[in-house]
C-alpha cells in the first residue's frame, strides 16, 4: 500500500474511532465511495448523496419492496387513482414518528403537512425553502413536475390529493424515487432563521437516524427506536468514506468494513477465492455513455457526433475497463428494460471513416475536453481510463482530447452548466423500472441544464415521449419508446458505452442483505451474526 493510501486508510480508522460508542450491540460498517452533496435528495441526482439520506433516512408515500421492483405502501398505507387518471388521492399512514435528535425533538407525529411542504419546497418558488442551497430540483424538473402538479389538496390530516393537468403513467413508481422523500414541515419551520441546517442534518422518519458526519471522512447513523415498520435489527450505521476502491477492498478483507461498493474488476476474482467475503452479483438496470454539449459548436451537427462516436473502440473500453463485468450499450436504456428496441443498428467502430466525415463537415484541428469521473459507479468503474481511451481513439482521427476532472459534488454540478465544453463520461442506474426515467429524465427538454447532460433538447423527442406517458397501454407505450430510440440514435446526442454487472462484495458475517436493482444501499433487514 502506498504511503497516500495508508493515511487515507489511518485516518478513516481514526474518525471511526471517534464516532464509535460501546453502547451499542451491532455495528454495520460501509465503506462508501464518496461524501454526499448534501442530505435533501431532491436535491441532487447522485447514488452517493441518495444512499446517504433517502434510502436510509427518510421514507416516500409508496417505496420499492427491497431487493425488487415491486411498488409498496410506504408513508401511504393505501390510494387511489380517478378514472381520467389525473387524481391520486393518499391514505396516509397513523403514528409515524419523526427522528428525535439532539438538534430536534418533534412535537407531532408525521402527517399530510409533511407530505405538501416536501412537494411545494420543489414545485414553488414561494416556498421560503426552495432557493436553499441552491434551489435545483433536477429530477422534480426534468419528470415535468412543475407542469403536472396542478395542485395539492390537504383533504384532512391524514389524506393528501394530487391533481394532475394530465394522466402521467409512470406516477406511482415516480413517487417511489428518491426525490420524493417527506420531510417534517415542522422541523424547516423551526429552522426559518437557520435554513441552511435543514439540508445538512436530516430529520426524516426511515430507519435509521442522523448522528454526526465528518466531510470525506464518516457518517454515523442510529437506529430509529419508533420506527414504523420496526426497529432495523442494526444499532449503529457507520458509513466509512472511502473514495479509493482499493482501500475499500483492503477495509473489508481486514474486517474494518462489512459492505463495500464498486469494486475493481481486476479485484473480483481475487474476492471470490476470500472465505471471508461474498460477492453478489446481478446485472445492473444501466447505462454508461459520453454526452456531448449538444448547444456548443461543433456539436450541435449531429454528423460531428455520429462521427466522433464512429471513432470510439468500445469493444476496447469494455475488454480494459469492465473486464467481465459489462457489454456493449447501443441504445439509451439497457436490454432489460421493457422497450428496449433490439432492431437498433449501433455505430460501427470505424476510425477512417469518422476521420472522413469531420473533413466533410469542415472539423479541423478540432480540441476538445473529456470530463472523466473522480469515482467508480456501476456503470463506469474506471472514468478515468475510460476517457484515456477515448482520448487515444480521438487521436487517431485528428481530434485532440484534454481529459479534466473535479470532485464528485463539483463534477455534477459544473458538468449541468449549458456552456460546458465537450463531452463528459457519466451514466445513469434507473430508479423505478419505467423506460421514462431514462428517456424522459436524461433527454428531454426539461432536463436541459439538469439531469440532460447532452443539453439536447428536440421536439419530435419531446412529443413522442409525452405521448408515451400519457397512455396507460403498456404496447402502445413500447411502440412509442421503441420509436424514440431510433431518434435517439439518429441525433446521437451521447455515444452509449456499456452496460455492466453489478458486483457487491460483503463480509459472510452479513446477513440479509440484497442488492437493490436500481443501484442503491439499503441497510434496514440487514443484520450481522
Amino acid at each position: 500500500m502506498s504511503l497516500n493510501k495508508t493515511l487515507m486508510a489511518g485516518a478513516a480508522i481514526a474518525a471511526l474511532a471517534l464516532f464509535s460508542s460501546p453502547t451499542f450491540a451491532k455495528t454495520l460498517v460501509y465503506c462508501s465511495e464518496g461524501s454526499p452533496e448534501s442530505f435533501t435528495p431532491s436535491l441532487h441526482t447522485s447514488g452517493t448523496t441518495f444512499d446517504a439520506s433517502s434510502r436510509n433516512v427518510y421514507n416516500r408515500l409508496v417505496e420499492f419492496k427491497r431487493g425488487s421492483t415491486e411498488i409498496v405502501p410506504g408513508l401511504a398505507e393505501r390510494w387511489e387513482i380517478s378514472e381520467d387518471g389525473k387524481e391520486y388521492t393518499f391514505f396516509l399512514r397513523k403514528g409515524v414518528k419523526f427522528h428525535s435528535t439532539s438538534f430536534f425533538k418533534p412535537t407531532r407525529d408525521f402527517n399530510a403537512d409533511d407530505v405538501i411542504f416536501t412537494f411545494d419546497r420543489q414545485g414553488n418558488p414561494e416556498n421560503p425553502y426552495h432557493m436553499v442551497s441552491g434551489g435545483t430540483y433536477e429530477y422534480f424538473n426534468s419528470m415535468q413536475m412543475p407542469s403536472l402538479i396542478e395542485k395539492m389538496e390537504k383533504v384532512d390530516d391524514y389524506t393528501v390529493k394530487f391533481v394532475l393537468s394530465r394522466p402521467e403513467a409512470p406516477m406511482i413508481a415516480n413517487l417511489a424515487m428518491d426525490f420524493a422523500s417527506i420531510h417534517s414541515a415542522e422541523y424547516a419551520d423551526s429552522l426559518l432563521d437557520n435554513k441552511n441546517q435543514f439540508d445538512q442534518k436530516p430529520v426524516g422518519t426511515g430507519p435509521f437516524q442522523f448522528v454526526g458526519y465528518q466531510k470525506d471522512a464518516i457518517i454515523r447513523y442510529s437506529a430509529h427506536p419508533d420506527y414504523w415498520a420496526g426497529k432495523a435489527a442494526i444499532d449503529t450505521l457507520v458509513f466509512a468514506i472511502t473514495p479509493d476502491a482499493s482501500v475499500r477492498y483492503q477495509k473489508l478483507a481486514a474486517g474494518e468494513c462489512h459492505i463495500m461498493p464498486y469494486p475493481n474488476p481486476a479485484d473480483v476474482a481475487a474476492m471470490k477465492s476470500d472465505p471471508n467475503i461474498t460477492v453478489m452479483q446481478q446485472e445492473g438496470l444501466n447505462i454508461g455513455y459520453l454526452a456531448y454539449n449538444t448547444q456548443m459548436p461543433p456539436f450541435d451537427n449531429p454528423k460531428v457526433r455520429k462521427a466522433l462516436n464512429a471513432a470510439i473502440n468500445k469493444q476496447a473500453i469494455v475488454d480494459a475497463v469492465f473486464q467481465s463485468a459489462g457489454k456493449l450499450a447501443k441504445n439509451p436504456i439497457p436490454p432489460t428494460m421493457w422497450s428496449y428496441n433490439k432492431a437498433v443498428v449501433d455505430d460501427v467502430y470505424d476510425p477512417e471513416a469518422a476521420k472522413a466525415a469531420l473533413a466533410a463537415e469542415g472539423v479541423t484541428d478540432l480540441k476538445m475536453k473529456v470530463w472523466a469521473m473522480p469515482v467508480q459507479r456501476p456503470y463506469n468503474p474506471n472514468a478515468r481510463r475510460m476517457a484515456e481511451i477515448v482520448q487515444a481513439d480521438f487521436a487517431k482521427v485528428g481530434v485532440e482530447v484534454e481529459i479534466v476532472s473535479y470532485e464528485w459534488g463539483e463534477y455534477l454540478k459544473r458538468s449541468s452548466d449549458v456552456k460546458r465544453d465537450g463531452a463528459v463520461l457519466l451514466g445513469w442506474t434507473g430508479d423505478n423500472g419505467d423506460p421514462d426515467n431514462f428517456l424522459g429524465v436524461l433527454l428531454t427538454c426539461d432536463g436541459v441544464g439538469g439531469s440532460n447532460r447532452s443539453n439536447w433538447c428536440n421536439a419530435e423527442f419531446d412529443e413522442i415521449i409525452l405521448k408515451a406517458k400519457m397512455t396507460s397501454d403498456v404496447a402502445e407505450r413500447t411502440k412509442l419508446y421503441e420509436q424514440a430510440q431510433v431518434l435517439f440514435k439518429e441525433q446521437a446526442p451521447w455515444a452509449t458505452i456499456a452496460h455492466s454487472l453489478v458486483n457487491e462484495p460483503v463480509s459472510v458475517k452479513v446477513e440479509n442483505y440484497k442488492i437493490d436493482p436500481f443501484g442503491g444501499h439499503y441497510f434496514y433487514g440487514v443484520d450481522i451474526k
